[in-house]
């Protein structure tokens, strides 16, 4: 799985002109999966999301976590996280899970962010989205969880 995670002082998502997800403070999650993944790698990216100490305490140091500062998650699905662009100018997707494996995954991954004690909201899996944000610091983090479980 990979995760672009941007720190936001508010984020929402919309399909067809309707908001169908929108926080506060706290992170924009874009989701991509592989055909490899499975419930342990939306296990580990869920507690890894949770667990990051990145936003600022009383002394303007990244030092606190979501649950510190009673932030929520907005987790879009974005299959475009696997495109390959290293031939030609149109990018191959063939790194991208297909949708029945993927949408399984992206709701197993909310369901245990939301474990963890967040409020998630989320986009509306192979929907046409427009997405709107206010990343704060900027702070944008990505993680590949074929990068991070090692050994």
């Amino acid at each position: 799985m990979r995760a672009v995670i941007q720190r936001v002082s508010s984020a929402q998502v919309s399909v067809g002109g309707q908001v169908v997800g929108q926080i506060g403070l706290g992170f924009l999650v874009l989701l991509g999966i592989a055909p490899s993944d499975g419930e342990q790698e939306a296990q580990y990216l869920a507690r890894k999301i949770v667990g990051l100490r990145v936003f600022d305490d009383n002394d303007g140091k990244m030092n606190l976590a979501l649950a510190d500062v009673g932030g929520s998650v907005l987790a879009v699905s974005q299959f475009t996280l696997y495109g390959d662009v290293r031939k030609g100018r149109r990018p191959s997707f063939i790194g991208a899970a297909r949708p029945e494996h993927a949408e399984p995954l992206y709701e197993c991954f909310c369901r245990m962010l939301a474990a963890e004690g967040v409020a998630v909201q989320q986009g509306v899996f192979q929907a046409h989205m427009q997405i709107s944000l206010v990343n704060t610091g900027p702070v944008t983090l990505w993680m590949d969880t074929a990068q991070l479980m090692v050994g």
